[in-house]
């Protein structure tokens, strides 16, 4: 009876031993590794989505406008002498060359003024204005190559001769009623002072033509 006792009392004993092991191992979390973290990780890429190269977008392209008729295109200036001068041209004029171009109808017009016997005021106003050009011409090239330039030397003598013949113009009328033509008075004479505007005039004509060769 006694051993009966003590055997159910160890029966009961190593029940209760083995139903606590097997709570124990309910217990532990289920990892095949024993180092790191043992669980469930969140999806980080649930948030994300990824870009599909194909989706890009592309830059909007507009096709030009087709010029099929000739009024679509504006015609060249072809008479507008700036465009010529200035477009056409801009690779073989200077504005040394553009100041020259200016003195040639100066001096057409003088030389048809001693052609038509013009009067000395008419003459000389316009001597005086071909001067102030010439003038500021040398003052503008005086200190540059273009000064070394036959043009330019033959411009100026051309300025100081056209100025003392209409100085010497307007001496010979005011000085002709009180002169007797001798010796002293030669230079006032009319034949003298006609001489002296044929010779102008063929410098006239000799410097329009070196100014024309420069272009």
């Amino acid at each position: 009876m006694r051993k009966l006792k003590l055997f159910c009392t160890i029966f009961i004993f190593l029940l209760l031993s083995i139903q606590g092991t097997v709570c124990y191992a309910k217990k532990q979390p289920q990892s095949t590794d024993a180092k790191g973290y043992v669980g469930t990780l969140p999806d980080l890429t649930s948030k994300y989505e990824i870009k599909d190269a194909q989706t890009e977008s592309t830059p909007e392209t507009r096709p030009a406008k087709d010029f099929n008729t000739e009024s679509d295109i504006k015609p060249i200036p072809k008479d507008d002498p700036a465009f010529v001068n200035i477009i056409l041209k801009s690779d073989k004029t200077s504005q040394y060359v553009n100041d020259l171009n200016e003195f040639i109808p100066i001096l057409e017009q003088l030389f048809d003024m001693i052609e038509n016997k013009e009067n000395v005021q008419v003459f000389n106003a316009k001597v005086y204005f071909f001067n102030k050009n010439a003038d500021f011409f040398r003052d503008k090239y005086a200190n540059k190559p273009e000064s070394r330039f036959i043009s330019y030397k033959r411009l100026l003598d051309l300025s100081l001769h056209a100025h003392s013949i209409a100085l010497l113009r307007t001496e010979a009328q005011k000085y002709n009623p009180y002169l007797a033509y001798g010796n002293e008075g030669y230079i006032y004479n009319p034949n003298s002072i006609t001489e002296q505007l044929d010779y102008l005039k063929t410098e006239i004509e000799q410097t329009i033509l070196i100014l024309k060769e420069s272009n």
